[in-house]
């Protein structure tokens, strides 16, 4: 038996000797055609021979019987079994079962000519719902039931009332209005104008060097805190 390192251990087998396979590999050249074998020939493995093979049917397989064929002395004489004859037998409805009513069923005398009763004429009214002046009323199986109005507070009043508008309310200026005189000839302050000014940015001479540090900044200590927040993370130093 060949082991798993010895059919690994074989060559790939070689692809190209079917040159006729043009879609799957590039040639430079194209193939000469040969006459007597003008389309490519496929080399098939003993298991695909097998697998090709049609499916053979079994020993016990018979073929279909015709419309009409002898039946045997056996099956003629043959007699069912009581449990056989109580499995043919048809499902008996359950008790109580009646059929399904017809869609127009005749009505019987009895109920051509029934009357309602009393009862029945009062539960067949709809309810009614009666307000009253006093207190509201509700009318239901010839019962009379008043419940009283609730009577609401100054403070409920006072907030159900619609909020008045501020005395110095102004309506919305219209688009187009006139311009009094005394706006048209007053004239800003020294304050206004030099609010009015934008601010002034001092230009970037050309000797000027962004790199230069200040003498302040040159002879200034830091702090005992910028000392602490400077130095590293002991879990990050080295020992």
């Amino acid at each position: 038996m060949t082991s798993q390192i010895d059919l690994l251990a074989h060559p790939k087998p070689n692809l190209l000797k079917f040159p006729d396979r043009r879609s799957v590999y590039w040639l430079d050249e194209l193939p000469a055609e040969s006459k007597k074998n003008p389309t490519t020939t496929f080399e098939t493995t003993s298991r695909l021979e097998q697998l090709a093979q049609n499916k053979q049917a079994g020993r016990f397989f018979e073929n279909r019987r015709s419309s009409e064929w002898v039946v045997s002395v056996a099956a003629l004489k043959a007699r069912p079994s009581q449990r056989i004859c109580s499995l043919a037998l048809p499902r008996v409805p359950a008790e109580g079962w009646q059929p399904d009513r017809p869609l127009l069923a005749p009505l019987s005398v009895a109920v051509q000519t029934v009357r309602a009763s009393p009862r029945i004429c009062q539960l067949a009214q709809p309810k009614r719902m009666k307000m009253m002046l006093n207190g509201f009323s509700a009318e239901s199986s010839g019962h009379t039931v008043t419940v009283p109005t609730a009577t609401p507070s100054p403070r409920l009043l006072q907030l159900a009332s619609p909020k008045q508008v501020h005395p110095q309310h102004a309506l919305d200026r219209p688009v187009s209005w006139p311009i009094p005189n005394h706006i048209l000839k007053t004239s800003a302050s020294e304050r206004l104008r030099l609010l009015a000014r934008p601010k002034t940015r001092q230009a970037l001479f050309e000797a000027y060097d962004p790199y230069s540090v200040s003498p302040a900044a040159r002879v200034a200590t830091a702090s005992p805190r910028l000392l602490e927040l400077s130095l590293p993370l002991p879990r990050k130093c080295k020992t």
